[in-house]
């Protein structure tokens, strides 16, 4: 079984960003850090250096910081590694922002690529460009996605820590009861709305499909594939308007029509764990997820099969949300030896460790390659499907004002979801919102 990381509820890690609510107090804590270090130098009699580390995970992530940590600190017994932080992944960014403007701030930091931008505005984040540049970091091999979340204005700002994608699962057993055909490669947005319509059961409690309805970044993440398959993008090239005015419109008529046939089950609550419940019940059809429901699905017995996210031309298109890992200057003999530990990490060989017990996907083509890997993705059914789309996958962009933008498209998504407005009106005030946030000077 796929092993999954609970640093965040199933609807997961690099989706759950507070980062709109946090936009402001980020930014005026990071420009209030100045250039503060802590006094510590961590560096022993003996020469032994410690660093510290918030690493933000729980349960089988949380094993698999520690397995990795304890590995390290044997082969690199001059460097020491502590692990700490006392918040959850979620709640990173604001407790490195208070650490930053305290002075007192940590070595290394899982930072959620959406949040990636606002941090990286400290002179106390350490630039990793050079690292990477070396060998033995298998940089060139790196998905696209891995290295777009972490470079900030060409310079790269952290190292990636996780990497993910979406893909349709679909509950096999329903689609037989509804005398349904499984969707194959290549269908459209058409088949897919369709499809749900199809699957539904009002009266008898089954849903088609399900739909993050609080406006969070699980709700928005869902929608740029559409917008970016349409020629659109979520900061127009000038940078000074969003890039999804037109293809937003089309993207949200998807959400209209799935909310006009009542196929969607909208979820109330934060963390999309109620829509997976209902998919784990036998009530839902098809989810829109990526592989860290795969255990939760294949614990709740549920027969089921995964395919590529549908498309309006045709052509394979998915989003990937990589997590970070970002380096803190506390003095060179601690920046030093965060820099050797996190380009270890990072490596196939450590990369396919965490891929495996914490539930992410390979962030190299060297690490996919390696027999462990294999090994797991052809015995974990539907794997493969996710690995093979980050072939094809995008990264949001690490923009200071993403937050502002997918906090606009957001309550766009949930007016939609909801009946309270067209996707045309929605859009308008979305970019209304959105483009004035563009504005602000960052």
């Amino acid at each position: 079984m796929y092993a999954v990381n609970r640093s965040a509820p199933p609807a997961r890690r690099d989706v759950l960003r507070a980062g709109a609510a946090w936009a402001g107090a980020a930014a005026a804590g990071l420009s209030a850090a100045g250039c503060a270090a802590g006094e510590d130098n961590g560096v022993s009699a003996d020469g032994t250096v410690t660093i510290e580390m918030w690493h933000g995970q729980t349960d089988t992530g949380k094993k698999a910081v520690e397995s990795l940590v304890a590995a390290f600190m044997r082969s690199h017994p001059r460097i020491r590694v502590e692990l700490g932080g006392g918040v959850l992944a979620d709640s990173m960014l604001q407790k490195v922002t208070a650490a930053l403007a305290a002075g007192s701030y940590p070595d290394i930091a899982y930072i959620f690529g959406s949040d990636l931008a606002s941090v990286a505005r400290s002179p106390q984040v350490v630039d990793l460009t050079d690292m990477v540049g070396h060998a033995p970091t298998p940089w060139a091999t790196y998905w696209e996605p891995a290295r777009a979340a972490v470079t900030v204005n060409g310079q790269v700002r952290a190292a990636p820590a996780l990497l993910d994608s979406l893909a349709v699962v679909c509950n096999k057993e329903l689609f037989r009861r509804a005398g349904v055909p499984l969707p194959e490669v290549g269908w459209r947005w058409d088949d897919f709305v369709a499809t749900a319509k199809a699957l539904t059961d009002a009266g008898g409690g089954r849903f088609g499909t399900g739909w993050p309805g609080v406006g969070d970044e699980d709700t928005v993440w869902r929608l740029w594939p559409m917008i970016w398959d349409l020629g659109g993008d979520v900061v127009a090239d000038d940078g000074r308007h969003v890039g999804f005015a037109d293809t937003g419109t089309r993207a949200l008529e998807v959400v209209a029509a799935l909310a006009h046939d009542k196929s969607v089950y909208v979820d109330p609550k934060p963390g999309s764990e109620q829509m997976y419940q209902v998919f784990a019940s036998g009530r839902m059809g098809m989810v829109v997820t990526g592989p860290w429901q795969l255990p939760d699905i294949h614990q709740a017995k549920i027969d089921y099969h995964v395919v590529p996210l549908p498309s309006f031309s045709g052509r394979p298109v998915t989003i990937s949300g990589p997590d970070t890992w970002t380096v803190f200057g506390n003095g060179d003999a601690r920046k030093r030896a965060a820099k050797t530990f996190v380009a270890w990490l990072i490596q196939p060989t450590q990369d396919v460790r965490w891929d495996i017990d914490a539930g992410s996907l390979p962030l190299s083509r060297r690490t996919l390659d390696l027999p462990a890997w294999r090994h797991k993705e052809s015995s974990t059914e539907g794997l493969g499907v996710f690995t093979k789309a980050l072939d094809t996958a995008r990264a949001r962009p690490v923009h200071a004002a993403y937050p502002q933008i997918s906090q606009a498209l957001g309550q766009a998504i949930v007016a939609v979801l909801l009946g309270q407005s067209s996707p045309s009106k929605a859009l308008r005030a979305c970019t209304a919102d959105a483009n004035a946030a563009l504005l602000i000077p960052r």
